[in-house]
């Protein structure tokens, strides 16, 4: 998560003490968010994290089409664990703008940690498409790449392709005759 978070910073500008994605969504009212916490997520006190998620919340309503900031926001919710809030300002952000690379590549990231690889490798090909620089496209193989080989080595992913009605029989039968012996002894 390290690497593309430090690149996601690179579509914003920050200024001392100020998070504003470029496109001109800054935020109003000379409200402000802190420098992007994530470079090292295990060293974030859930305090100062807590409170930064607050802001990127507040700077999501005053800037309800920044798909940047809805990113950065499902990514905070990860860091904290909170995959429900996290799946949702991702979702948020890709239908904001259907082809933000970043929105798409967190979005596949989500599914991926999840194990939900069979998502994750098609949203991640999707990002791929949506790639406009060499970097981008780089992440999203490597990411592809990871997925495949956890696919491959590690993880199963099981599809129930087979009819359960005989092992439910056999199953049910042997009940039926343990019940029938303990009824006789």
């Amino acid at each position: 998560m390290t690497i593309s978070s430090t690149a996601l910073v690179s579509n914003t500008l920050i200024s001392p003490g100020r998070l504003v994605p470029r496109g001109g969504f800054a935020p109003q009212g000379g409200s402000s968010l802190p420098s992007v916490p994530w470079r090292d997520p295990h060293n974030i006190p859930p305090g100062e994290l807590t409170a930064y998620i607050h802001h990127l919340e507040q700077a999501c309503l005053e800037n309800p089409q920044s798909a940047d900031l809805r990113t950065c926001l499902g990514m905070a919710h990860a860091v904290n664990y909170d995959i429900d809030k996290s799946m949702g300002a991702l979702e948020e952000a890709r239908a904001v703008e259907p082809n933000n690379f970043w929105a798409q590549l967190k979005y596949a990231e989500l599914h991926y940690r999840l194990r939900v690889l069979d998502r994750a490798e098609e949203e991640t090909r999707r990002a791929a498409e949506l790639a406009t620089s060499p970097l981008q496209l780089a992440l999203a193989r490597k990411q592809a790449q990871d997925i495949r080989t956890l696919k491959h080595s590690c993880v199963r992913n099981v599809h129930w392709t087979k009819p359960l009605t005989v092992p439910v029989l056999v199953l049910a039968g042997m009940f039926v005759t343990i019940f029938v012996v303990m009824l006789m002894s």
